[in-house]
């Protein structure tokens, strides 16, 4: 294992420790926890979210005026304890109540609605959106149906806009919701990943071999193949996109390439490249893009690709400025 860290147990720590000095101007750590958070909170209703570390920027690079109110950073991909939720919660509520966006896997559920039930005890109002963008394979190893992986950044910027306009913790859910039912993604592992604690991959590819479907905490896909052209990959993923949305010429969508850590961007947009080209041949209208590692799987090589089938309003946010910092 070759990584640039100290102790394997103090990853976290010092990671968030690291994050938080970077950005001193406008985030700050919670203290005596991993909670990063916006120094000055508007008026208005909080969106918090988080799970397991392992999967920068997501999601304390997400924190930001516009954006996230709070990130609750847990150990390597695992979730934060109801405690540390409950802290961040409290951190942000002005009032107005606090909305939590997580991830579908089985812990960050739990945990979230233990908090999110210790919060409303100390008569804080609490709404949860669930995103389950990934439309790999249900009932992964850490989760009851869909996954949740990096369509959740949309989730944030959409629902950070309209937080920011004034929206209720109601209305937040119910467009949250309706932003899940229209997003989907689907991915391609080329290498695992190692959590530093373990010391060695989650699982291992032969040099000419890819895995479809890998999950962000390297849960399996559902086939492995030998490595092939980028346009093949494309191919792969927007038939299953394909499937699942019944698309009709003349829609429009927005695509999320996303690396997965070990990637580099010149491969991404070449895969861009491919799957909007491909899109267009559909009769796809793109409404809205954006290439980069936003939600990663420590050193993972692969990307995923997320489509979005967006209404007007929900392009204006997405265009909308923001100052978080992964953004």
């Amino acid at each position: 294992m070759k990584k640039i860290i100290n102790q394997p147990q103090n990853v976290v720590p010092e990671m968030v420790q690291g994050f938080t000095l970077a950005h001193h101007e406008t985030l700050e750590q919670v203290p005596e926890t991993f909670v990063v958070k916006q120094k000055k909170l508007a008026s208005q209703v909080s969106l918090l979210s988080g799970g397991g570390s392992g999967h920068e920027p997501a999601h304390a690079g997400f924190v930001g005026a516009g954006m996230l109110q709070a990130a609750v950073c847990g150990q390597v991909f695992t979730s934060p304890t109801p405690d540390q939720i409950l802290e961040g919660i409290k951190a942000v509520d002005q009032g107005q109540g606090v909305l939590l966006v997580v991830k579908n896997y089985s812990g960050d559920i739990m945990n979230f609605d233990m908090a999110k039930d210790l919060a409303e005890m100390e008569d804080i109002k609490v709404g949860t959106v669930v995103v389950d963008d990934d439309i790999a394979v249900e009932n992964s190893t850490y989760t009851q149906g869909k996954r949740g992986v990096a369509g959740t950044i949309f989730v944030h910027k959409i629902l950070g806009a309209a937080a920011r306009k004034g929206a209720t913790v109601e209305e937040l859910v119910t467009l949250g919701e309706k932003v899940v039912a229209n997003l989907k993604t689907i991915g391609v592992a080329l290498t695992g990943a190692t959590v530093p604690e373990v010391g060695k991959p989650g699982f291992v590819l032969a040099d000419d071999e890819i895995e479809f479907g890998v999950g962000i905490h390297g849960e399996p896909g559902y086939k492995r193949e030998k490595i092939k052209p980028s346009k093949e990959m494309a191919e792969e993923l927007i038939s299953k996109l394909k499937a699942g949305f019944h698309w009709e010429k003349g829609e429009r969508y927005a695509v999320l390439v996303n690396g997965l850590g070990g990637t580099p961007l010149m491969e991404q947009y070449i895969f861009y490249n491919d799957a909007v080209n491909l899109l267009k041949a559909e009769g796809i209208e793109i409404a809205f893009s954006k290439v980069g590692n936003l939600m990663t799987s420590l050193e993972m090589a692969g990307i995923s690709l997320t489509l979005l089938k967006v209404e007007a309003d929900w392009v204006d946010a997405l265009n909308e400025p923001v100052e978080a910092p992964a953004w």
